[in-house]
C-alpha cells in the first residue's frame, strides 16, 4: 500500500500536486474537444496550471529545491488560479461585470477570404453565460473548488515539511 497511487499526496506532493494540474487542464481540453469552446475567462484559468506543471517538473528536474518553496509556489499558483475562476462564477451569476470583450473559436485557414468568412461564422463565446453545469455547479466552479483544495493541500503539505 506504501507506494500505491493513493499514497502519491503523501510521498511526493509535488508530483501530486502536477499530475492534479495536468488532470485538470486535459479535463478543460476535453470539454473544448466535446465542443464547449471557452471563453476568454476560461483560458486565464488553464495558465495557471501549465504554471503548476512546469514548476512541478522542473522540482523533479531538480530535486535539491527546497521542497517547501516549490509546495509554496505551487500554493500561490493554484490561489491565483481559484482567485480566477471565483471571478468568472461571479460573471456567470452576474454578481459583477465581467470582462468587456468576448470570444469566439476561430479555426486557421490558408487564405484571407476563408478567413474572414471563418471569423465572420465563428460562434460567439460569452464569459457571463454557463455553456455546461452540474448540479448547479459551473466548470468556473468546480475550477474553484478544485484549484482551492489544491491550495489548501500545498500549504499545509508546505507546513509540514522542514
Amino acid at each position: 500500500m506504501s507506494n500505491s497511487i493513493l499514497s502519491l499526496p503523501n510521498r511526493n506532493p509535488v508530483l501530486f500536486a502536477g499530475v492534479a494540474a495536468a488532470l485538470i487542464l486535459g479535463t478543460a481540453f476535453g470539454f473544448q474537444f466535446a465542443g464547449y469552446h471557452p471563453c476568454d475567462m476560461c483560458w486565464w484559468q488553464r495558465y495557471p496550471y501549465m504554471v503548476a506543471m512546469a514548476i512541478a517538473l522542473l522540482a523533479l528536474a531538480l530535486p535539491k529545491l527546497p521542497q517547501k518553496l516549490v509546495l509554496l509556489a505551487l500554493a500561490l499558483t493554484f490561489a491565483t488560479d481559484a482567485g480566477l475562476a471565483m471571478f468568472h462564477v461571479g460573471v456567470e451569476q452576474r454578481w459583477w461585470e465581467g470582462i468587456s470583450t468576448c470570444s469566439s473559436a476561430v479555426g486557421i485557414t490558408d487564405t484571407v477570404n476563408d478567413a474572414l468568412d471563418a471569423i465572420m461564422n465563428a460562434p460567439l463565446i460569452r464569459c457571463d453565460e454557463i455553456a455546461w453545469s452540474l448540479f448547479g455547479i459551473s466548470m468556473a466552479g468546480y475550477n474553484f473548488i478544485l484549484a482551492t483544495a489544491l491550495t489548501v493541500f500545498c500549504v499545509r503539505k508546505a507546513q509540514k515539511t522542514r
